[in-house]
């Protein structure tokens, strides 16, 4: 999402202002894309505009592509069936607070199929 800084001008410009979309309906063809960097350095134009043509795929994707889609599909597909299981989320909330390793609920979810879905295949 992009965020603009507004004053008297426009102070900053930072993420992308416009994208195409997958199916290329009620997009732009091009990217936008604002940069704004907040680091000190000695020039006072930090912001940057760039963009971007639309780039078309010129290979077919390989097995491992197609796998790893897969994979990333039903993972995600298990994450939310399981965030919405009303038997699994007194569960899943106790077993989130007692650990320390992950910082959302959605990542700790991610990390438990993950591990289902590498078990099973």
């Amino acid at each position: 999402m992009a965020k603009v800084g507004w004053s008297a001008g426009i102070d900053y410009v930072s993420g992308a202002l416009a994208k195409p979309s997958k199916s290329g309906q009620h997009s732009c063809a091009k990217m936008l894309l604002g940069t704004h960097r907040v680091a000190e350095t000695t020039s006072k134009s930090c912001t940057r505009l760039y963009l971007r043509n639309r780039i078309e795929r010129s290979t077919a994707p390989t097995e491992n592509e197609i796998a790893q889609r897969l994979k990333f599909g039903t993972i995600a597909k298990a994450v939310n069936a399981r965030a919405k299981d009303l038997t699994k989320i007194t569960a899943d909330q106790e077993a989130y607070a007692a650990q320390s390793k992950y910082t959302t609920m959605r990542s700790f979810l991610w990390s438990l199929e993950k591990a289902e879905y590498e078990k099973n295949h």
